[in-house]
């Protein structure tokens, strides 16, 4: 073990510990938006219900979002500088941009949101939300513009003087092709794991509390997250189909790696379940769907599907002795887990809606059990996805461009990386904890009594109406 090895094992902790809250961020934005929405265009009172219920929830995650976050621009100084010097005026850029103007805007216009409810008039502090679900899904697109320029580097050239890279065109950046089929995949993620997370809450009310006045509150919001999950599965689906194929261009080890495929095939199988060795050089046993993998690739049933052993000969030529292909197994089987529980928290969301024909309510233990599991179902896909994402790029950590080991700190030393592993490691730890209670807490008190909130006064002119900022 040295440190190039201890940093990439924090800097995936952290990033897979920081993904847990994304998507739930981005999701659950737009969704207490709708509601609210709703909730202002019919005056009915079970929007509001929801809107103030789920968005104390959106809050506590998005909270626990930012303190994590912070850590991952950190750690590109700290151990990642040699990579940071080499891309910096390029990678920056974008998430320059998500600072100062998409995350400030979804900050500024959440803490309008947040202390409005009582001083702004219904439209305008309905607008802050929207304002603030807008700036949640562009921190989401720079982000993932400066992350696909590790993927597809577009836009720059290499200065012969400095041996950096400089940006040339910012246009092709943000309108990298990896980047514009990224962002709706990870979107409809997001919109994944927040319908489920209101259908396992929803369904624990229906099921724990069945004399609650509420019930039809809770109804609404099981179907409401069962239809949004089903939606989200489809647009997944389909986005990250275009996706593999988009993949199979500019990365074609990786596509070559997720299905283990060591010999270039035409047409190519996908298994659907591999037995070999351990680093997937032999099978022993599959289940294969012919054709499958081809068009997975290429949108063609016959299609040509270059194997590991091909493209590995083709990238010692073109870029020097080494080993191109990343870990087989790693790749193999996080493409399946993201796959496979992408499609059971779908699964879990058809079997609701079946439990709700005919106006009945849930009251299976079965049922409930599946339906706590459910919201940890997409997250656990969404860790897959990123795991595969960044695993399958290896050894570039700019593909094509820069290796992984030539990009970190070269003052650092195995202790220095280590140390700050640990106490990372122990901090989201204990963040974690917190997270998981305050969420349960809140989730188990159910809605708000009404009786007991301050209403919006539209008494009033905007005009004369004090506002509350909130920083």
């Amino acid at each position: 073990m040295d440190a190039l090895d201890v940093a990439r094992w924090q800097f995936g902790v952290t990033t897979v510990y920081h993904f847990l809250f994304v998507p739930l961020t981005i999701g659950l934005s737009v969704l207490v938006a709708i509601l609210q929405t709703l909730w202002v265009r019919t005056g009915n009172e079970r929007y509001l219900k929801l809107t103030k219920f789920y968005g104390k929830l959106f809050l506590i995650n998005f909270a626990m979002g930012v303190v994590t976050g912070l850590v991952q621009e950190f750690q590109f100084g700290m151990n990642w500088s040699d990579y940071s010097r080499f891309v910096g005026d390029v990678f920056g850029a974008p998430l320059a941009i998500e600072a100062l103007v998409a995350f400030f805007l979804e900050s500024t216009f959440l803490g309008l949101w947040i202390f409005g409810w009582d001083r702004l008039p219904k439209r305008l502090h309905l607008a802050s939300i929207w304002a603030a679900a807008i700036g949640s899904n562009l921190s989401a697109y720079f982000i993932l513009a400066a992350n696909s320029f590790m993927q597809n580097p577009v836009g720059y050239r290499i200065n012969p003087d400095t041996g950096r890279a400089e940006l040339t065109d910012f246009v092709a950046l943000l309108t990298n092709k990896v980047a514009l089929v990224t962002f709706p995949h990870t979107i409809a993620g997001a919109f994944l794991v927040a319908g489920s997370l209101l259908v396992a809450v929803a369904l624990w009310h229906l099921i724990r509390n069945r004399s609650s006045a509420d019930i039809p509150t809770y109804r609404f919001a099981a179907k409401f997250g069962s239809w949004v999950t089903l939606l989200a599965a489809g647009a997944v689906l389909i986005t990250g189909d275009i996706q593999g194929k988009i993949m199979t261009q500019v990365q074609p080890m990786k596509m070559a790696a997720a299905e283990g495929l060591y010999n270039t095939e035409s047409p190519a199988s996908f298994s659907v379940l591999t037995v070999g060795s351990l680093d997937g050089s032999r099978e022993v046993f599959a289940i294969k769907i012919p054709y499958l993998l081809s068009y997975l690739g290429t949108g063609h049933l016959n299609g040509t599907v270059h194997g590991i052993d091909d493209l590995q000969a083709q990238y010692a030529s073109q870029y020097g002795a080494g080993n191109y292909a990343p870990i087989i197994p790693v790749t193999y089987w996080s493409f399946r887990f993201m796959i496979a529980f992408g499609m059971a928290a779908a699964a879990i969301a058809l079997l609701v809606l079946w439990t709700h024909r005919k106006g009945r309510t849930p009251s299976s233990k079965w049922l409930l059990r599946a339906g706590l599991v459910m919201p940890v179902l997409p997250l656990l896909a969404s860790s897959f996805g990123w795991i595969f994402t960044e695993m399958g790029r290896q050894p570039w950590i700019v593909f094509g461009e820069m290796l992984t080991r030539n990009g970190v700190s070269r003052s650092v030393s195995l202790t220095e990386v280590l140390t700050s592993f640990t106490a990372f490691t122990l901090i989201y730890a204990t963040l974690a904890v917190v997270e998981f209670r305050l969420l349960v807490r809140y989730a188990k008190a159910g809605v708000p009594d009404l009786t007991e909130q301050p209403e919006i006064d539209d008494s009033h002119d905007d005009a004369e109406r004090p506002l509350a900022f909130a920083y």
